[in-house]
C-alpha cells in the first residue's frame, strides 16, 4: 500500500488520566519494525479488562495510554522478518501471543508463550521498548501490545490471528479475549461430556462464554451462579443456562445446595469471578470421583485458596485456565470457523454498537453493567 513504510495520521481515543473520559485526538502511527504489522482496526470491543486498567484502580497507573484489544481489522503493512501475514489479510488482535519458537508454543497442551505473554505494565513494543503512538511530539503508551482504540495500530506478528476474509468483522471481533477465555474453558479444559451438569460462576461475558461452550458439548443441566438474579433471566437463558443459583438466597454455603441439586454434585463447574471464596465454592461443589472445577477468574496478588485435602483425595480435579487454553494463531482461526458453520454464536454476545466518536458510551454501559459486549464501529 502507498502508506507503507510511511508514518500514518489516524484517530484515536486516548486516556490522559485515570478514570477520565477517553478524547479523540489525531496521532501519528510509526510503520512496524522488526516481527511487527500494522493494522487498520474496523470494528473493536470493550473488554472489562480495558476498564479496569482506565480507573488503575490496584493497577500500576501508566498514561497516557491507548486501550482497546478485541478487534478485527486488515493488515496495511508489515514490517522485517513477517512471512505469514501481507497487506490486506483480515486479522483478529490479540492480548497474548504465539512465537512459535519456545517450549509453550512447541507443547500441545500449553499456550503460555514465553515472549508474548500477557504484560498488563508494557507500554512499549517488544523490538526496542518504544511506542509506535505519538501526538504533538508526545509518545503515547500501549496496551497489551494491541491498543486497538485507534484506527491504526502495531502489533506484533505473534499477537495476530489471520483469519477467514469472509468472517464479518463487526461479530468475530469478540473472539480475541472474553468470549474464547470462556468459550474455551469449558471445551478445552472442563471438557464436559454429552449429557453431564455444568456449574458456572459467575455470569459475565466470561461466564456467559463458558455456558456456551457447556451448551456446544451437549452438557444436559447447566446450572448459572450469580449475585444479579437478573443476569438469569435477561441473558443467561440465552446460553443454554437451565438452572439459577443466587448464594444470598440460602442460609446453606453454595456448594452444599448445588450438592444436594445434583445428587452429590456437578460433574464440572467453571469459575470466572477472580474471587477465592468463589473458586473453593466451585471446587467443592463438583462431584467425587470425576468432578473437574477450572478456575478462570483473575485473583487479587495476596490471595491465598484453601480447601480440605480429602476434596482432592476424594478424586475431584481442579485445574486453571489461561485465554481457554488456545493457541492465538493456531487455534483462534478455527474458534471463527465455528461461527461461520454456526456452531457458535456470537451475535447474542453482542449487546450495544457506538461510533468511535461515542466510545466514552461503551465505557458507561460497561461500568453500569447494562452491556455484554459493546463493539464499538471504527469507521462510523
Amino acid at each position: 500500500m502507498s502508506t507503507a513504510g510511511h508514518f500514518i495520521r489516524c484517530l484515536a481515543a486516548v486516556a490522559w488520566e485515570a478514570g477520565k473520559p477517553l478524547v479523540m485526538e489525531e496521532v501519528e502511527v510509526a510503520p512496524p519494525q522488526k516481527h511487527e504489522v500494522r493494522i487498520k482496526v474496523h470494528f473493536t470491543s470493550l473488554c472489562h479488562t480495558d476498564v479496569c486498567f482506565w480507573e488503575a484502580k490496584g493497577q500500576t497507573p501508566l498514561f497516557p495510554r491507548i486501550f482497546g484489544h478485541e478487534a478485527g481489522g486488515v493488515v496495511e503493512s508489515v514490517g522485517e522478518g513477517v512471512t505469514d501475514l501481507q497487506s490486506g489479510d483480515h486479522v483478529l488482535t490479540i492480548f497474548t501471543g504465539e512465537c512459535g519458537n519456545c517450549r509453550h508454543c512447541h507443547s500441545e497442551e500449553s499456550n503460555m508463550c514465553d515472549l508474548l505473554r500477557i504484560n498488563t505494565e508494557r507500554g512499549g513494543m517488544i523490538h526496542d521498548g518504544e511506542s509506535r503512538f505519538s501526538s504533538n511530539g508526545k509518545s503515547i503508551h500501549h496496551f497489551l501490545g494491541t491498543s486497538t482504540f485507534s484506527e491504526f495500530t502495531v502489533v506484533h506478528s505473534g499477537q495476530v490471528a489471520k483469519i477467514n476474509p469472509e468472517a464479518p468483522l463487526d461479530k468475530v471481533c469478540i473472539v480475541s479475549c472474553g468470549l474464547s477465555t470462556g468459550l474455551g474453558a469449558t471445551l478445552n479444559v472442563a471438557k464436559p461430556k454429552r449429557g453431564q451438569s455444568v456449574a458456572i460462576f459467575g455470569l459475565g461475558a466470561v461466564g456467559l462464554a463458558a455456558a456456551e461452550g457447556a451448551r456446544i458439548s451437549g452438557a444436559g443441566r447447566i446450572i448459572g451462579v450469580d449475585l444479579n438474579p437478573n443476569r438469569f433471566e435477561e441473558g443467561a437463558k440465552k446460553f443454554g443456562v437451565t438452572d439459577f443459583v443466587n448464594p444470598r438466597e440460602h442460609d446453606k454455603p453454595v456448594q452444599q445446595v448445588i450438592i444436594e441439586m445434583t445428587d452429590g454434585g456437578v460433574d464440572r463447574s467453571v469459575e470466572c469471578t477472580g474471587s477465592v471464596q468463589v473458586m473453593i465454592q466451585a471446587f467443592e461443589c463438583v462431584h467425587e470421583g470425576w468432578g473437574v472445577a477450572v478456575l478462570v477468574g483473575v485473583p487479587r496478588q495476596d490471595d491465598a485458596f484453601r480447601t480440605h485435602p480429602m476434596n482432592f483425595l476424594n478424586e475431584r480435579t481442579l485445574k486453571g485456565s489461561f485465554f481457554g487454553n488456545y493457541k492465538p494463531k493456531t487455534d483462534i482461526p478455527g474458534v471463527v470457523e465455528k461461527y461461520m458453520n454456526k456452531e457458535l454464536d456470537l451475535d447474542k454476545f453482542i449487546t450495544h454498537t457506538v461510533p468511535f466518536s461515542k466510545i466514552n458510551e461503551a465505557f458507561d454501559y460497561m461500568s453500569k453493567g447494562e452491556c455484554i459486549r459493546c463493539i464499538i464501529d471504527m469507521g462510523a
